[in-house]
């Protein structure tokens, strides 16, 4: 064991919205993990949200924080289109990065930032929370092993109702809002995770006023099997994930990227599976990268980079289909 796997890890966080403001509430439930420092372009915003904490360290500059050398890992929660810049910053630094979902704008951005981390010899991991989640593990160790035989078809979809707002980060096109990179990811990331690439997409949307897109319908085509999947703010939809086996199929209850209740339909039976979450859901991701920290791995053996570059090759492909470009 080297001597990294016997300290405590000391995080720090860049972007002290809505998001970081769960990862900080989790990350004081994982063990031997502090929140040590957070950044803010306000150094009143991020006094605040120190204090609210309990972080030794409040800087109202992204570059003081990744100069510090009692951080060991970066959390970025920055809007979208910043996240490749902030990436790019704290691996520079030789900061350890954990960085929000989506990893960046496109595959040209996401590349940039593994070649980095690879040259620095530097954890880099997308944070995909579903991906760590127990009931999303149950269901994809049940694809893995073919338990109810090849998966042949998914449906999925993340919606809600969301008035339109031009000042709102959700919105902005140019920030990379609009559902598919905020909401779509999460059906996208379903059929990635379990049935691979698709050999063919077809997607439509609709849009705003702005331009961003308000809501889009997909179908991804494979060999045997297919996925319609759905992201839309105009509307309440169940949110739910739905595979159908050759011998059954598994339901995942609203919200299926969260913690929820996975049914299992199969020979005329019905199995039901709770799965009650410890904290707010996040700390599985956070125990996953202090473990590759403390264990000197710059790549995650889960969320791969391989995954993370397949994952946004597909997010550019539904938008070269519904013809949205940031």
């Amino acid at each position: 064991m080297n001597q990294k796997s016997l300290k405590n890890i000391q995080w720090g966080i860049i972007g002290l919205g809505k998001i970081a403001h769960k990862f900080a509430s989790d990350l004081a439930e994982v063990p031997n993990t502090f929140l040590y420092a957070v950044a803010s372009r306000s150094q009143e915003n991020a006094n605040a949200f120190a204090h609210e904490f309990n972080a030794s360290k409040s800087y109202g500059s992204y570059e003081d924080m990744v100069n510090d050398p009692e951080v060991d890992a970066i959390y970025i929660a920055t809007p979208h289109c910043f996240h490749k810049e902030h990436a790019l910053l704290c691996l520079q630094h030789q900061k350890a990065v954990l960085c929000e979902k989506p990893f960046a704008m496109n595959l040209h951005q996401v590349s940039e930032m593994v070649t980095l981390a690879k040259a620095q010899k530097v954890l880099l991991m997308e944070a995909l929370w579903t991906y760590f989640l127990p009931h999303y593990t149950f269901v994809l160790e049940i694809v893995n092993e073919e338990r109810f035989g090849k998966l042949i078809g998914l449906e999925a979809d993340f919606g809600f109702y969301a008035p339109f707002n031009p000042d709102s980060r959700v919105f902005r096109k140019e920030l990379g809002g609009g559902s598919l990179l905020d909401i779509g990811i999460y059906p996208i990331f379903a059929a990635l995770s379990t049935l691979g690439v698709p050999e063919h997409i077809e997607a439509s949307a609709t849009f705003f006023e702005n331009g961003a897109d308000a809501s889009c319908d997909m179908i991804f085509q494979y060999p045997n099997a297919h996925a319609i999947l759905k992201s839309t703010f105009l509307e309440e939809t169940p949110t739910e994930a739905i595979f159908t086996f050759e011998n059954a199929s598994i339901q995942i209850h609203s919200r299926f990227h969260e913690s929820s209740r996975v049914r299992i339909f199969h020979d005329g039976n019905e199995e039901i599976h709770d799965f009650e979450r410890k904290t707010l859901g996040y700390s599985y991701e956070i125990e996953h990268f202090n473990q590759l920290l403390r264990a000197g791995k710059t790549e995650s053996n889960l969320m791969t980079f391989e995954f993370s570059k397949n994952l946004i090759k597909t997010l550019d492909a539904v938008r070269e289909k519904i013809d949205l470009a940031y």
